[in-house]
């Protein structure tokens, strides 16, 4: 996986679990190993993709879902484009990693404004992929204004309230995890437990 596309998995992960902690703290119980495993590796074909031209949010929920993990593998087949059907009154993990993507721009917190011109510059050749990309930020929008209904502050506050760590070591552990991961036999499974921890503890 190239290092940038590490970083931004890191960035993400720590997005995602702040947002569950939070959550957490307002009664809102979400699975965070769920979130913390399903934020690192979302984008865990993105580097090849690159090449091949393949949709990484498939082929990466295939390969995790290979690899014995089917709750990871959902979150990951969903965090370019949510389905509708979780635009419901109530909050899934798929629908915090989904969002925290949406508001990390390579390694850094951004607004989903920001994200989105990056997004439109970068992937949208054609008038139907500028279409594709206002619909689906559309609905980042309305998962938006749902998650900070239950939040004491406000997206704008999200980049100022994550503590400003490291990544560094971080990275170093994230690679080791992956290698592992790569290397274990179908029939061996890895405990969430084991997920390098990467400085996404609530700030105090």
């Amino acid at each position: 996986m190239l290092p940038n596309i590490v970083a931004h998995s890191l960035q993400v992960c720590r997005v995602a679990t702040f947002l569950v902690d939070q959550l957490g703290a307002c009664g809102m119980k979400l699975d965070r190993d769920l979130v913390r495993a399903s934020a690192l590796l979302h984008d865990i074909t993105k580097t090849r993709s690159l090449t091949t031209g393949e949709i990484h949010a498939l082929t990466g929920a295939e390969f995790i879902d290979a690899m014995g993990y089917p709750d990871v593998a959902f979150i990951i087949g969903h965090h370019v484009i949510l389905d509708e059907k979780f635009l419901s009154d109530t909050l899934a993990e798929v629908e915090i990693v989904n969002y925290a993507d949406k508001r990390v721009l390579h390694d850094r917190v951004v607004s989903l404004q920001e994200r989105m011109d990056y997004i439109l510059v970068r992937y949208a050749k054609y008038q139907e992929d500028r279409d594709r990309i206002a619909r689906n930020w559309l609905r980042a929008k309305e998962l938006e204004k749902k998650l900070f209904n239950f939040l004491p502050f406000s997206p704008n506050d999200l980049d100022s309230l994550l503590r400003s760590d490291s990544l560094s070591a971080a990275i170093q552990d994230y690679h080791h995890f992956c290698s592992r991961f790569y290397h274990q036999p179908l029939s061996v499974s890895i405990s969430f437990d084991e997920i390098p921890s990467i400085g996404v503890n609530s700030p105090k």
